[in-house]
């Protein structure tokens, strides 16, 4: 198994990385890979990828991030690559927080996941996750928010959509409430 890379960048696309390591050319998927020039060098942290129809490298630039990755294709009907296009939609420490606060609103924004698969990464991964990240608050709360806003009127996409760009494990049910309304209230404003 391949744990890093380390090399001269000589390709970029949208979806990956070819560094020459001693005059070998390999090619890896990567979450951000338009963010570096070619010619710079960089060190990924790798994940190869085996099944019945393809074999390929998936990297990362930090051990964060691998690990973030190693734990969603861990969750029952998560894949490498939907993995990491949820990596690249986010930050490991923004999706530990909302596994551990149970925030499925903005899992399900990630691309790939729904809300089955959003609920499964709960189920799978709360409470296994690195230790840097908080765990502070009610673990209830995202669904308690939820709750009260619909009991206000409004309606659940509505209530997913500003729950998905609020991600406050260590917020309190009333500051969550407060920073959705006020979210809300701009809305529906327009």
């Amino acid at each position: 198994m391949i744990t890093y890379l380390h090399g001269k960048i000589i390709d970029l696309t949208e979806t990956s990385v070819s560094l020459d390591v001693h005059d070998v050319g390999y090619e890896v998927l990567a979450p951000r890979p338009l963010e570096h020039k070619i010619g710079d060098e960089m060190t990924l942290w790798t994940y190869e990828a085996i099944t019945e129809d393809d074999h390929y490298l998936v990297g990362f630039e930090t051990k964060p991030e691998r690990e973030a990755f190693l734990s969603l294709i861990k969750v029952k009907g998560i894949g490498p690559k939907t993995a990491l296009n949820a990596l690249r939609a986010t930050t490991p420490e923004n999706l530990f927080k909302a596994i551990e606060s149970n925030n499925t609103s903005f899992l399900k924004k990630l691309p790939g996941i729904g809300a089955k698969a959003a609920a499964q990464i709960i189920l799978d991964l709360k409470g296994q996750l690195s230790s840097t990240v908080s765990t502070k608050g009610n673990p209830k709360q995202y669904d308690e928010v939820a709750a009260a806003l619909k009991q206000l009127g409004f309606k659940t996409k509505q209530v997913d959509d500003v729950l998905a760009t609020i991600n406050e494990p260590e917020a309190g049910n009333e500051e969550i409430l407060r920073l959705a309304l006020r979210k809300l209230s701009k809305g529906t404003n327009k």
